[in-house]
């Protein structure tokens, strides 16, 4: 993790050096271990270093070579692939930094570069010869990067927003359709940020930008109809295990002490016992972890699982009291880094665990982000079985699955076998359904009359009234959808339920396991979160890396057969069953997580609680345009009955989250 900043003047005036210090001097806590600037008449770059690999113990940047000009925040993971090939410098590998790999892989495929490099990268090349700037950032957006652009006279990047906002000739304007994506909770769109014309690169997108204008493409894409065919299920385990442990082996790379977020959930316990068991044969270094515990809200704590990890050995564990701060309590700190008022409900859990890291000289920290969309619950597998009318083998998944995730055995099949009953109706198929609907009677206790009622009478009535009347199923009111938190003027005036509409993922047909999968991988959210998550560990010096977001593994994951995601009432299993003798047994089958709603509303209510009647009572003026104020207040209300209210779980949850959202909208405004 570094910084990167640039400046390009189409009009050919020289950067200002002072202006390029400003940049990299606002991005500071990115890189303390050194800064350093180039500047060639109209352009300049500009970089903060942090170090973290052995080899960017003597790496200078930005770096000139001939022509050419690069700046770069970046770790290459594929460094031993890319040497057989490479015009690299005649020195031993490990004196030859990632940037010299960049700048390598550009001279050698020019603008296709990025298609060759593993890892996470994000960078900016100039070409003296092409007279324009070349960047591009890594497949799932790990690094951050933003940019300016005013066409015929200027272009500038950083690595932070701020680096930006820094810049007089750079206006500070608040883009509102961003404040509507937060507030409604679709945060898909992977190009605007919270401020009008600064914009983000895409992941696995590159960029050129001349005086003729900027150019964008994506260099990959994950491929939705790949499937990998095996020989057996324990082939699959076991190139899973090769392919996870390569994929946490290339991010140990580190010339300091390495950490792990350990939850005790399948997915950071995963990472953690991995990249333990390197270390234990290579190094044999100990892996730092850090945990959140808690003492008083018992349903959020893991400390069970936490130690079935532990007891292998081979760890030094830091623990950290979350049920003692609250959601709220670190976020005057938090807005000095976060540029942006999207702060999820969970961010302060990071945020004292990189804290932590810091204290014990740690500057690598692992973790198991989004291990559950890489490898897959798979739960729509209980579709594709209940579509192929293997309803013995649904049955027995369904029963173990609903244990698994504690979800009542009625709503799961409710909600993936019915559909398929639904279908049988309307193709005519009748025998099938009454077989059908015979099976779930006895099987699950449901009422004949209701299934035939239900399933098989009404989906084909109103089947025949849309073809003959042309009859539209009823639409969603913009507000409903947004969870009554955005002031309804403001979202006519901005036609939020046209962009719902246009970001909201199509419907993929249930059964449809792969390309649902495929769905969860590929939205614009996760670069988000990435993005947060990055600047969580930049205020703390320290470099955030996920081996789940490894471009082989998430290539593999997906190209799985259904059955290799969900078996036999687990989800997950491959990896469950390529893991066997890494992980813990009581975590490799475990079916739940714990849900850390509690704390959340233990937060609110009786530790933030003074803080959040404030901001209700002296909002900023300029929230009110953008958030529907007595949704908020009576939402607040309910939140302080809670439990003597007897609201449901979703209820209240829901109305926690609109205090939240609104209350962090009003405190981003009131410190902008």
């Amino acid at each position: 993790m570094s910084g990167i900043a640039g400046i390009y003047h189409f009009d050919q005036r020289p950067v200002v050096p002072s202006e390029l210090y400003q940049m990299i001097n606002t991005l500071a806590h990115r890189g303390p271990d050194g800064s350093d600037t180039w500047c060639q008449d109209s352009i300049g770059l500009g970089h903060r270093m942090l170090w973290t690999t052995p080899e960017s113990l003597h790496e200078q940047l930005p770096l000139v070579k001939g022509d050419l000009a690069i700046t770069a925040d970046a770790r290459i993971d594929n460094r031993d692939e890319l040497a057989q090939v490479l015009p690299l410098p005649d020195r031993p590998l490990e004196k030859i930094t990632d940037s010299e790999f960049i700048l390598a892989a550009y001279e050698q495929w020019g603008s296709d570069c990025p298609e060759h490099l593993l890892g996470a990268f994000a960078f900016v090349m100039w070409d003296r010869q092409k007279q324009q700037l070349f960047c591009a950032r890594d497949h799932f957006g790990v690094k951050p990067f933003y940019y300016y652009h005013q066409p015929n006279l200027s272009f500038a990047v950083a690595s932070e927003i701020k680096g930006l906002l820094c810049l007089d000739w750079i206006p500070q304007k608040i883009n509102e359709i961003r404040i509507a994506d937060y507030l409604s909770l679709m945060l898909d769109d992977k190009v605007i940020t919270t401020f009008e014309d600064i914009l983000r690169l895409p992941p696995a997108s590159r960029m050129w930008v001349n005086a003729s204008g900027l150019k964008i493409d994506t260099y990959w894409q994950l491929d939705p109809d790949k499937e990998l065919t095996l020989e057996s299920d324990e082939a699959y385990a076991e190139a899973f295990r090769e392919i996870f442990t390569k994929a946490v082996r290339c991010r140990l790379r580190s010339a300091f002490s390495v950490g792990s977020h350990l939850s005790g959930g399948l997915d950071s316990s995963s990472v953690s016992c991995v990249a333990r068991k390197i270390l234990s044969e290579t190094t044999g270094e100990t892996l730092h972890t850090f945990s959140n515990i808690f003492d008083t809200v018992k349903e959020c704590d893991e400390r069970p699982y936490i130690v079935e990890v532990l007891k292998q050995g081979g760890y030094t564990p830091h623990y950290i009291h979350a049920d003692l701060f609250g959601p709220l309590s670190d976020v005057d700190q938090i807005w000095n880094y976060e540029d942006e008022p999207i702060l999820g409900p969970s961010h302060h859990y990071p945020w004292r665990l990189n804290q932590a890291a810091n204290e014990a000289n740690v500057r690598i920290v692992f973790d198991g982000f989004d291990g559950d969309t890489v490898v897959s619950h798979g739960l729509d597998r209980l579709h594709e079985l209940a579509f192929q009318q293997k309803w013995p083998e649904f049955s027995e998944a369904l029963e173990i699955a609903s244990e698994n995730y504690k979800s009542p055995v009625n709503h799961m099949l409710a909600y993936y076998g019915l559909p398929a009953l639904r279908q049988l109706s309307k193709r005519g198929q009748w025998l099938a359904f009454a077989k059908t609907v015979n099976y779930i009677h006895h099987r699950f206790q449901y009422s004949r009359r209701s299934l035939l009622i239900r399933q098989g009478i009404k989906p084909v009535f109103n089947k025949i009234l849309q073809k003959f009347y042309r009859v539209s199923e009823k639409p969603v009111d913009d507000l409903v959808k947004v969870g009554k938190t955005v002031n309804a003027n403001f979202a006519k005036q901005i036609y939020l339920k046209e962009r719902i509409d246009k970001y909201t993922p199509k419907p993929i047909a249930p059964g449809a396991v792969r390309r649902k999968h495929w769905q969860s991988l590929t939205e614009g959210v996760l670069s988000v979160n990435l993005e947060a998550v990055d600047r969580c560990a930049a205020a703390f010096g320290l470099e955030a890396r996920h081996p789940f977001l490894d471009r082989r593994l998430v290539e593999f994951c997906l190209a799985v057969p259904s059955d290799q995601k969900f078996r036999r009432g687990f989800g997950r299993i491959i990896m469950r069953q390529g893991l066997n003798n890494i992980l813990p047994k009581a975590v490799q089958w475990r079916g739940d997580k714990a849900n850390m709603t509690a704390n959340f509303v233990n937060g609110l209510l009786n530790i933030n609680h003074p803080l959040f009647e404030q901001v209700l009572n002296q909002y900023h003026h300029s929230v009110l345009g953008y958030v529907n104020l007595d949704n908020w207040k009576n939402a607040w209300k309910r939140v302080k009955q809670y439990p003597e209210s007897n609201k449901t779980a979703n209820s209240m949850t829901n109305d926690c989250f609109i205090v939240w959202r609104a209350t962090v909208l009003a405190l981003w405004f009131k410190r902008i």
